[in-house]
């Protein structure tokens, strides 16, 4: 097991998000955490990457205790975080914000080796090397910010809403690449989205989380045949 979150809660102020929330992922596995809206699915992403400071519980990665750790901590035990609103730096190009996220390795052939094969996974992205981030559509954008995560050369890379303000085509371009990684990297994802049939589509198991709390859990055919899941949230 890489990760494995026991007895999570988290709060903003005197607001508790998560209560209790149990989880874990093995190494190699491509899970997904979905709910409705306000269920803390993000708010899970962020106490795993260590962005918030009023959490309790355990987060065990690799054999460690994480919890408390600030994020730049977080980050150097392996674990790369994709928030939804993406933080590039905008005013840089595409190849300099990829060349950040590897601002811990000091092997200039390794990070040009990393950027190559970002290239290959993102094409469009090449050809928008010298492009101001700020400047690219919204499905590039997210392409520049799960490529910079992966320059970091992460164990574990959480992804939040990465469907969130794309068109279906760009969506599916994105859930590609993630499957992509995982199927030929080895890549241990965990994924929150808001898209449950798109998601259970690509993941191998799932976390229902409604009200922070964790509800369901089973592998992705299990929640798709779930009475509770189809009625919910998947319209059937």
């Amino acid at each position: 097991m890489l990760l494995d979150v026991s007895s999570l809660d988290a709060s903003y102020g005197f607001l508790q998000i998560l209560r209790n929330v149990n989880l874990s992922v093995d190494k190699g596995e491509f899970v997904c955490l979905v709910g409705p809206n306000g269920a803390g699915k993000s708010t899970t992403l962020k106490s795993i990457a260590g962005m918030l400071p009023n959490v309790s519980g355990s987060i065990n990665f690799s054999g460690n205790d994480i919890i408390g750790l600030p994020g730049y901590k977080v980050f150097r035990k392996g674990i790369a975080y994709v928030s939804e609103s993406m933080n590039l730096f905008t005013q840089m190009t595409v190849q300099e914000n990829l060349v950040l996220g590897a601002y811990m390795e000091r092997d200039k052939i390794k990070i040009q080796k990393r950027i190559r094969y970002i290239y290959d996974l993102f094409p469009r992205l090449e050809e928008r090397r010298k492009q101001l981030a700020g400047t690219l559509s919204g499905g590039e954008r997210k392409m520049v910010a799960l490529s910079r995560a992966l320059m970091g050369n992460p164990h574990l890379i959480l992804v939040d809403e990465p469907s969130f303000g794309l068109a279906p085509q760009m969506t599916e371009a994105v859930f590609d690449a993630l499957s992509t990684l995982n199927a030929s990297e080895k890549m241990t994802i965990l994924v929150v989205e808001q898209n449950i049939e798109l998601t259970l589509e690509y993941a191998h198991r799932g976390y229902v989380l409604e009200n922070g709390t964790v509800t369901l859990q089973g592998s992705s055919e299990e929640l798709n045949s779930n009475e509770h899941v189809r009625k919910a949230y998947l319209g059937v």
